[in-house]
């Protein structure tokens, strides 16, 4: 897969492509039906499967400061489009210049002479252009006039709800990562780099991988079974585990991190990149009385989650 961050520098081979745009925010299943439609359009017309997004996303770019709501990184992002079939990732930089272009300006600057794109796949509910002026009927007037086609995708439901990135965020907040995964079409995964920690685990009789979560929507806080993959470096592979996510009260810690331990595993990963899948939540965050009170309670939960992997 390809990516391209300017529309104004595009490689010729680059242009031409039948393309989803949106933000894609986790990758979800409503959001690979309109890959899908793309992907059928553009065989029909002979070009290669693009998606187009933005990097910031639209909402961190106006709103700093505001509380973290990503599911996934932009790598992790690009990782599941890779995987799904994407030939061109249109990552484009969300800048001043690209909100100040109008509805207009953005289909004749970047869809038309930016980056020639044949057919465009987008949501009922898109909205492009400064102060998302833009609807799709705008796009389909637009597609008219300047030469390239227009499909619209139905919005997606399951059980009777709308697949959306806040209905995800919403069950992960409730630490329901099984309803989470029905609407993602996958495990909902939390990816990065192993940092340093404190060793305490270690000291425990359970190490663990320390994962920041700078920046992600924080699922609820306490223990989960978790699928493993390491993703590089010389114990690349796949494993099994427990893991922490919150501030470990314990510890009397406030910022919120990832900790894994993982089964049967002995090895150094720093600076090794993981994903982490979140299989099914056990417990909240606990203070306990004693360290040997939480030792106690953590053989418990791997007890449990090997239990809950071995189902799977």
């Amino acid at each position: 897969m390809r990516i391209i961050r300017d529309y104004q520098f595009v490689d010729p081979d680059d242009r031409g492509a039948s393309v989803a745009i949106g933000n894609f925010d986790g990758v979800h299943l409503g959001h690979q039906s309109v890959i899908a439609l793309a992907k059928s359009q553009g065989d029909k017309i002979g070009a290669p499967l693009g998606v187009m997004t933005f990097a910031p996303h639209p909402r961190e770019y106006f709103a700093p400061n505001a509380p973290a709501f990503r599911l996934m990184s932009p790598l992790a992002r690009a990782t599941r489009l890779e995987k799904i079939g994407v030939e061109r990732l249109y990552e484009l930089n969300f800048n001043t210049a690209l909100s100040s272009l109008t509805a207009r300006e953005f289909a004749e600057h970047v869809i038309v002479e930016g980056l020639g794109l044949r057919h465009i796949v987008i949501g009922a509910d898109f909205c492009f252009g400064k102060g998302r002026s833009g609807t799709a009927d705008d796009l389909i007037a637009f597609g008219r006039d300047l030469g390239f086609g227009v499909t619209i995708a139905q919005l997606l439901e399951h059980d009777g709800d709308q697949v959306s990135s806040t209905a995800i965020r919403d069950a992960l907040s409730e630490g329901r990562p099984r309803v989470a995964a029905a609407m993602l079409g996958h495990w909902h995964r939390i990816e990065g780099e192993v940092i340093g920690g404190e060793q305490r685990g270690r000291e425990l009789g359970f190490p663990t991988t320390n994962m920041s979560i700078d920046g992600l929507h924080e699922p609820k806080h306490g223990v989960y079974a978790v699928l493993v993959d390491v993703l590089d470096g010389p114990h690349q592979g796949s494993y099994q585990g427990a893991a922490s996510l919150g501030v470990r009260p314990m510890f009397g810690e406030n910022k919120a991190n990832l900790e894994t331990h993982i089964f049967d595993f002995s090895g150094d990963l720093y600076g090794s990149t993981l994903s982490i899948a979140l299989v099914e939540f056990l417990r909240p965050e606990l203070k306990f009385d004693s360290l040997d009170a939480l030792i106690a309670q953590m053989n418990a939960d791997c007890d449990r989650c090997r239990d809950i992997l071995a189902a799977e």
